[in-house]
């Protein structure tokens, strides 16, 4: 899991850096309209590696540790050396394209930005749920549910919470990093997308 955890020390140092530094968090934001007007496309992948607050982190860290290495050691077992690209693409792409609709939207608004790596989180955690659809996934460590049943309730909150647009939280970039990641490894894998069919047609609530 060297992959995954490189992600988290990079993403860790810089978004605890840019906590107490507004200059650098001003440099590595998504601002759509800077990115449209000053052509800064780099903002696109940067502003992947900052957060919010320490809750903000936290809860994007610990996702892709349990779901990162996950997805690492099975895209290894499937696609061996090239496995580590693959796991590299899903997360930095996810991030870019995550944010393309937000960037379309806002690109006439010099007062929005975002920051975070929800898309890229997103994308491996969709990732696993085509894999294995019916692996449980525990909210707080409490309530477990299958993988398919929660990303489903998930696409339709972040759908609903991005029409909505009325809190500071992008909802968008939830949305089609998921997406992004469950089509990504469906066209990279392509006998997963029938597995997955298989496996959720074969879930009974009561055995």
């Amino acid at each position: 899991m060297t992959i995954t955890y490189s992600l988290i020390a990079v993403t860790v140092l810089v978004s605890m850096y840019s906590f107490n530094n507004t200059k650098v968090l001003g440099k590595l934001i998504n601002n759509p309209y800077l990115i449209d007007t000053r052509k800064q496309y780099y903002r696109f992948l940067t502003s992947g590696f900052i957060h919010r607050d320490h809750m903000h982190l936290l809860l994007n860290m610990v996702t892709l540790y349990f779901f990162g290495g996950v997805i690492e050691q099975v895209f290894e077992a499937i696609f061996g050396q090239l496995g580590g690209i693959y796991f590299i693409a899903l997360y930095l792409m996810a991030i870019v394209i995550s944010d393309l609709p937000t960037f379309y939207k806002h690109r006439s608004n010099p007062g929005y930005s975002s920051l975070g790596a929800s898309g890229g989180v997103a994308a491996v955690v969709f990732a696993s749920i085509l894999l294995m659809p019916l692996q449980l996934i525990c909210l707080y460590f409490a309530l477990c549910i299958p993988g398919f049943i929660l990303g489903t309730g998930y696409l339709i909150f972040s759908f609903y919470k991005g029409r909505k647009a009325n809190d500071s939280i992008n909802h968008d970039a939830h949305l089609y990093g998921a997406l992004f990641g469950f089509v990504f490894c469906a066209i990279l894998y392509p006998s997963s997308l029938p597995h997955f069919v298989e496996q959720v047609l074969s879930w009974r609530l009561f055995d």
